[in-house]
């Protein structure tokens, strides 16, 4: 997960009163149930290894002192040689989670011997705060080299976009973790942003794949299966490569890439919603045979056009997640099976795609 931007405080007042404090203002917004802070007994206050994933990709169990917990937090003094990712791997039980607990103290590293507080429950799982509501860009990418079509980005803008994101303190979420935040289960990082590109073009391998490995960047490639095989597509070869990586996730963009809503000349009702069967059926039962063990829960409309047919049809075909083209964020209480997605085009400098980044909307006043 790339780091946040720079950050520095200064020391806290140490003593009881204020691990209690700690405890009980942490949920500012979610009172802690009633009951006492009770004292943890002492782990070891060795040094921790460096503050680095081991080479199996584990990172080091965090060695600093638990101090007190109760249900929603707890006060950990940290070691020397403790990370914010170190500390979420022993306790919360993901290292990609190690941004919650530099959120919660507002610090871009922990100091040892200065007490964190670490949420055990999310503090604030929907995004919602007293003068702004959390979005969440999903972006969308077609093509990447070189031409003349807005569709296609150059490789050496991509990379600057990204290397953008990684330097102003962006961080680049699955789209998996957005049913999380939708469903109010799962908070995501402020200034979170999903990466998506369409159709399956295998310039995404040849110049995508580099850069996000690069930067350590998830990204999802929605594919029509008509598609594969073709000259200009990825192959099942370099799908299951990027797989593999755990960076890469492959989902469906429907059979054809016909646009979902419209009906072909001469095609019946009857005959429409039997195609419409197929454009779910098939991509996602392709995929799932032929790159095990992928799970295909996440749709990209043709066009990003859907109507209440096409909706109900991904619905019933156990898509989770679906996908349009109209821009903006999606704050927790989005329609999943109709998220907004920016498009991003090759015609952008970098202030037009910073302006994309729609992370936050002002609440109205009362």
């Amino acid at each position: 997960m790339n780091a946040g931007g720079s950050r520095t405080r200064g020391p806290r007042p140490a003593g009881a009163a204020w691990l209690v404090v700690a405890l009980l203002a942490g949920c500012a917004s979610s009172p802690p149930p009633a009951g006492t802070v009770e004292p943890a007994a002492p782990a070891s206050t060795a040094p921790a290894p460096a503050a680095t994933a081991r080479a199996d990709g584990r990172w080091p169990q965090a060695q600093g002192e638990v101090l007190g917990r109760n249900a929603r937090l707890l006060v950990y003094r940290p070691a020397t040689g403790d990370s914010f990712d170190g500390i979420a791997a022993r306790f919360l039980g993901a290292a990609d989670q190690g941004w919650q607990i530099a959120d919660a103290n507002d610090a871009a590293r922990p100091l040892a011997d200065q007490p964190l507080r670490v949420p055990l429950r999310p503090l604030n799982p929907l995004g919602v705060q007293a003068d702004r509501l959390q979005t969440v860009p999903i972006l969308c990418y077609h093509r990447l080299g070189s031409g003349v079509s807005k569709m296609i980005v150059s490789p050496a803008g991509f990379e600057a976009q990204m290397a953008w994101l990684v330097r102003h303190g962006y961080r680049v979420v699955r789209l998996a973790d957005v049913a999380g935040f939708l469903a109010g289960r799962r908070p995501l990082p402020q200034r979170s942003v999903v990466l998506t590109f369409d159709d399956g073009y295998e310039s995404f391998y040849r110049h995508a794949f580099p850069v996000l490995k690069r930067y350590g960047l998830p990204a999802t490639v929605f594919v029509y299966t008509d598609f594969l095989g073709g000259g200009d597509a990825l192959t099942w070869a370099q799908m299951q490569e990027m797989l593999a990586s755990g960076l890469v996730d492959v989902q469906s963009h429907s059979k054809s890439h016909r646009n979902l809503i419209e009906r072909l000349p001469g095609e019946t009702e009857e005959r429409y919603r039997a195609n419409l069967d197929a454009e779910m059926r098939i991509p996602r039962d392709m995929l799932e045979r032929r790159l095990p063990p992928l799970k295909v829960r996440h749709l990209a409309y043709p066009f990003g056009d859907a109507d209440e047919a096409v909706i109900d049809s991904a619905a019933r075909h156990g898509f989770e997640l679906a996908a349009t083209v109209v821009p903006g964020g999606n704050a927790f209480f989005s329609q999943p099976l109709m998220l907004r997605r920016t498009m991003i085009f090759g015609d952008m400098n970098l202030d037009a795609f910073r302006s994309r980044l729609e992370v936050s909307r002002p609440l109205a006043a009362p």
